[in-house]
Parts: C-alpha cells; sequence; structure tokens
C-alpha cells in the first residue's frame, strides 16, 4: 500500500517510488520474505505495477497476493464491486500491471452488498478454473459471511476460500470474537493487515505530540480506536522496549507474530530503515510474562452474545468429567 504516488494513492501513506518499492522488494528478498500483498486499488493500480517490476525474475519464488472490488480509476458503473463481470475484468487488469499469468491468492477487498453472493463466487471460481489465480480470500468480510460463502463454496465444489486478510492489533483485537474460532475451525489462514494501527504504534503518537511530527494518521486516520487506552498502552510498550532493547513496533510486531491463529503479518515499510526494523521483530521471542502483559493492554470488548457465553460456560458437571475444567 506504501508503493506509488500521493497523486494517486492515499496521501501520507503511498511514499515508495519505483526506485524505493524495488529496494524494499530486494531488501525482502534477502531478508527471507516470501509473501507480497497488494491491491488494485492502492495508487489507482500503480502499486501492482511497481511491485511486478521490482519481484522481476523473482517472481515464481514468492507468493503474489492482490485484492479487488474498489473502484479503480474509471468512473464507469461497472468499473466497481465484485459482478462476475467486473471480477473477470480486475483480476486480467491486475495480471497485466503486475506482468505476471498468474496470482497465488486472490482476495475480495471488501463486501459488495449490491451484488448476489452467489455470483461473485461464481466469477471466482471461473478465475481459477482458467489458471489466473491459484487460491482465493476474503478481506474485511464479517464472520457470518465468510461462512456463509465458505459453505456455498464447499456445496458447489468450488474453490475455497483458504485466507482472510484482517485488522488485528494490539490495539484492534476484534477479530478474537468470531473471526479466530472461525478461522481456526475451517482452515481458514489469517493475514494480518495494519499490524501497527495505522503507524500509532511505532510510538511516535503521544499526548504530547498527537500528530506524531506529522505522521500518516494526520491524513488517513481510519481505524477507530481509544486514544486515551491507546496512549497508555504506549506509555506501557515504551518502558518493556526499553527493558529488552527493542522498539516499541517491533513488541507490538513479535506479539502478533506469536499468536497461533496468525498466519501472515503484512508490513507496509517506506524506507529501507523501517523495513529493518519491522523485519526484525521476527528475531523477538516474548516470555510467556512479557505476552501477559501485553495481553492485558488493551483486551477485546466482548459483545453480546460473545460476554453471555463467557458467563454461562459449559455445564461444569460434563466439563470437569472431560478435563476441561479442573
Amino acid at each position: 500500500m506504501t508503493f506509488g504516488s500521493a497523486e494517486r494513492g492515499i496521501k501520507g501513506v503511498a511514499k515508495a517510488d519505483g526506485a524505493t518499492a524495488t529496494t524494499l522488494v530486494a531488501a525482502a528478498l534477502d531478508a527471507g520474505v516470501t509473501f507480497f500483498d497488494t491491491a488494485d486499488a492502492y495508487s489507482d493500480g500503480e502499486s501492482e505495477v511497481l511491485l511486478g517490476k521490482a519481484l522481476g525474475v523473482h517472481r515464481r519464488d514468492v507468493v503474489v497476493s492482490t485484492k479487488i472490488g474498489f473502484r479503480v480509476g474509471n468512473p464507469a458503473l461497472v468499473h466497481a464491486g465484485l459482478s462476475y463481470r467486473r471480477i473477470i475484468d480486475a483480476t486480467e487488469n491486475s495480471l497485466r500491471r503486475l506482468g505476471t499469468d498468474y496470482v497465488d491468492v486472490l482476495s475480495l477487498h471488501n463486501s459488495d452488498p449490491l451484488t448476489p453472493l452467489d455470483e461473485t463466487l461464481r466469477g471466482l471460481e471461473d478465475v481459477v478454473r482458467r489458471g489466473w489465480v491459484r487460491y482465493v480470500g476474503y478481506s474485511n468480510y464479517p464472520t457470518w459471511q465468510a461462512a456463509t460463502m465458505l459453505e456455498r463454496q464447499r456445496a458447489r465444489s468450488f474453490s475455497p476460500m483458504i485466507a482472510a486478510q484482517m485488522y488485528y492489533s494490539l490495539l484492534g483485537r476484534d477479530i478474537e470474537i468470531d473471526h479466530v474460532p472461525f478461522a481456526e475451525t475451517n482452515g481458514v489462514g489469517t493475514v494480518v493487515w495494519s499490524p501497527l494501527a495505522s503507524g500509532f504504534l511505532t510510538g511516535k503518537y503521544t499526548r504530547a505530540d498527537p500528530t506524531g511530527n506529522g505522521g500518516r494518521l494526520n491524513d488517513f486516520d481510519f481505524i477507530p480506536m481509544d486514544k486515551e487506552r491507546a496512549y497508555d498502552a504506549i506509555e506501557k510498550l515504551r518502558e518493556l522496549a526499553a527493558a529488552r532493547g527493542s522498539t516499541i513496533a517491533q513488541l507490538a510486531l513479535a506479539w502478533l507474530l506469536q499468536r497461533s491463529t496468525v498466519d501472515v503479518v503484512l508490513i507496509g515499510a517506506s524506507t529501507p530503515a523501517q523495513f529493518a526494523e519491522n523485519a526484525n521483530a521476527a528475531t523477538i521471542v516474548l516470555s510467556p510474562e512479557e505476552q501477559a502483559v501485553l495481553d492485558a493492554l488493551a483486551p477485546p470488548q466482548r459483545p453480546y452474545p460473545a460476554w453471555f457465553a463467557d458467563r454461562i460456560g459449559p455445564d461444569r458437571l460434563v466439563a470437569t468429567a472431560l478435563g476441561r475444567i479442573k
């Protein structure tokens, strides 16, 4: 998402031009990164072009993931959403921009309430059968809708959803309520976007300087959060980071990397130094005590009926007999 120009992308986010993108991809390959994610809507397709060029001869050595669903430039009504026609056109255009004949993962970037779900699934299956797409997934879908899609795919012997790209961070743990148990039960991999909460978890945003010295949140404050609670979390993270000689961002990323439900963590670096700092989070192993401290920073608020199930629980006699309760 950082690849492209501010004129075509999101101000404050799209910062990496072609030369920078090539440098970042080379650094990622050297570091052993094997998963590269983009979307047709990032910088109106420019991100896909820059990623394809940067990967070059290494394209078949890595997993390339892209997403479709948002409007890309063209104002005509048919150039948005997830209709059958749109999925075919969008996938073909993504392949052309990426300079490849297939993508490893194609995800629905957002749900489309204006198109029948069965039509969308038919479109996905078609691009798989054409050989343009190896696997399919979704992003930003409610769990009930993801479950419905997966059920209908299985009933029709379609290629099933195998990945869910979802927002997850120390400050945003909503997916733990429904998505995580659903994904674990159904073998759906969790791909995390914005693991640093749009940069808030770098520690640059504080009560003293809520602008973060001109950080991206001034132009792209998209993710809702309780700022006071978030500032408290940053202060605690700063203490932990100082004690172990790491950065706040590295701790936040390490916490995600050690979650058993997380399969991929996407880092949107815009400079080589930023990439190096974030990539080093993979070397950090948090102790059980550190994990407990981080878990307590911003636990998810349990909505109904989750809080009801928490309070009632299973039958105690049966659970005890089965060894679930001691």
